[in-house]
């Protein structure tokens, strides 16, 4: 009899703890803080918070685009296109009240970001032992 292959693990975007942070403004916030340093475009973004998260949070672009879009219609960020003769890429940067957003959602997130590390520490340090950073096979 033919064995089956194994049945994926689900994304770890479905994770109670990481939807938890997403409502409480995350994706929002990482946009934020990204573009406070640098004007970034969509797919830039998406990539950065992969590679952040080391892929716990995915955003695709049916997430991001309508997130970026409204940021700018909130006066978050202003975009502006790579080429404006023609489509191309659109460039979002922070603006005065995108500051006072991010320190807000900064401030908010903070503490749940805390008490995250604090259980997931917890948690490794009792089925682990402490300094062990993964289990054999």
């Amino acid at each position: 009899m033919p064995t089956r292959p194994p049945v994926a693990d689900p994304p770890i975007s479905g994770d109670p703890l990481i939807g938890d942070l997403r409502r409480a403004g995350l994706l929002p916030l990482l946009v934020l803080h990204y573009v406070s340093d640098e004007a970034c475009y969509g797919n830039q973004l998406m990539d950065r918070i992969a590679a952040l998260t080391g892929g716990a949070v995915a955003v695709n672009p049916n997430t991001m685009y309508p997130l970026l879009r409204s940021l700018e219609a909130r006066g978050l960020v202003a975009g502006t296109w790579e080429h404006p003769e023609r489509r191309s890429r659109r460039f979002y940067a922070i603006t005065g009240a995108g500051r006072v957003e991010r320190d807000r959602l900064a401030a908010e997130l903070g503490p749940r970001l805390d008490r995250i590390a604090r259980s997931i520490g917890s948690i490794r340090d009792e089925v682990l032992g402490g300094g062990e950073t993964g289990v054999s096979p």
